[in-house]
């Protein structure tokens, strides 16, 4: 990739009652933001303006383009809806999730064009999303179906830990219908992809964690373990994945065994969330692995309870922006190492 080259990242602003917003904007009040990469943001204007004057924040020059080939190096542009939202902070309504899939939306068309090289995604509601566009589950769904990429992981990554989810957005009622063995070794296929691709790691070790408490305790607590994890782990050894367990995810977190692993992969959402939200707080990123095209967010959610006190902290939407330079960048070094592969040669046995 050429050095001169910068890339474009498109941020979304997510429900702009939220925190959404004023993270923009105090990212764009430190101008070495605005020089790594081309950032092109798709918010309303109006939202911007209003965070600036409520909490009396210093003034950000906006550049107001109509199209990501109009963005310029080293300014803060902005693409803004047409129709500017009426917004109260922390009061979301479905004119506010109107905004916020507005934002994803466009931003996906300009990602899908070749336009953008990432996107950064600010978090959204998605019960409010869905009196928009009923059949919105997340995110890591919707660009699994934009992209028509069946490989779709999430991902929570810090500088030390890495949690990838079997399920997402499922209700623990409906959990043992989507989680078989397929759907953990396809998982676990997926994740070793991305993290020799994405994240430049040649071998990586995976934990896996268990379902019940204690891991079924030998099938005492559970067989799920026995008849569906344990299997799944089998078949990615005899793939050639190097993946460890079924662990009990409690004492897993709580003694740091997660850090001696490259990713750990979690059953349910609340299984591997809670203990790394517990440990990274508000600095992870939610990372969507096994996309033709790279998408992070923020780790944390809309925080509507803080919208209207001006307490935002802007690092998740950095270190997301960072990240998701790092994988293009990973994924193009990752091309062209592999692109030319030397035949394979048996070689020549030396008669004595």
């Amino acid at each position: 990739m050429e050095k001169e080259r910068k890339l474009k990242v498109g941020v979304t602003c997510g429900d702009p009652a939220g925190i959404g917003p004023e993270t923009i904007y105090k990212l764009c009040m430190d101008s070495r933001m605005l020089q790594e990469s081309v950032l092109i943001f798709y918010c309303p204007i109006e939202a911007l303006n209003q965070v600036k004057k409520q909490f009396d924040l210093e003034e950000v020059a906006f550049h107001m383009i109509q199209q990501p080939t109009q963005a310029q190096p080293g300014k803060a542009n902005i693409i803004s809806p047409k129709t500017q939202p009426q917004i109260q902070l922390g009061k979301p309504t479905k004119e506010t999730a109107t905004t916020a899939y507005w934002a994803l939306e466009t931003s996906t068309e300009d990602l899908k064009k070749g336009h953008l090289n990432a996107v950064v995604t600010a978090p959204l509601s998605k019960a409010q999303v869905m009196l928009v566009e009923p059949e919105f589950v997340g995110h890591t769904e919707y660009y699994q179906k934009r992209f028509k990429d069946e490989g779709a992981l999430m991902v929570l990554c810090s500088e030390r830990l890495r949690v990838a989810l079997v399920t997402n957005h499922v209700a623990l009622s409906g959990l043992l219908e989507v989680l078989t063995k397929d759907a953990i070794l396809n998982a676990l296929k997926n994740l070793e992809t991305a993290l020799r691709k994405d994240f430049n790691i040649i071998k990586p070790r995976i934990a896996v964690l268990g379902l019940n408490p204690h891991a079924g305790e030998s099938g005492n607590i559970g067989k799920e373990e026995l008849e569906i994890i344990g299997p799944a782990i089998s078949a990615a050894k005899n793939a050639g994945v190097l993946a460890f367990g079924p662990y009990s995810a409690d004492g897993f977190f709580g003694s740091g065994q997660c850090f001696q692993f490259d990713a750990v992969l979690a059953m349910y959402h609340d299984q591997g969330l809670t203990g790394f939200k517990a440990i990274t707080q508000d600095e992870g990123v939610n990372y969507t692995a096994g996309l033709s095209v790279v998408r992070t967010s923020p780790g944390h959610g809309t925080a509507f309870e803080l919208a209207n006190k001006g307490t935002a902290n802007e690092t998740g939407l950095r270190n997301a922006l960072y990240f998701a330079v790092d994988v293009v960048k990973n994924r193009e070094d990752y091309r062209l190492s592999t692109q030319n592969p030397l035949p394979f040669s048996a070689g020549v046995k030396e008669t004595p």
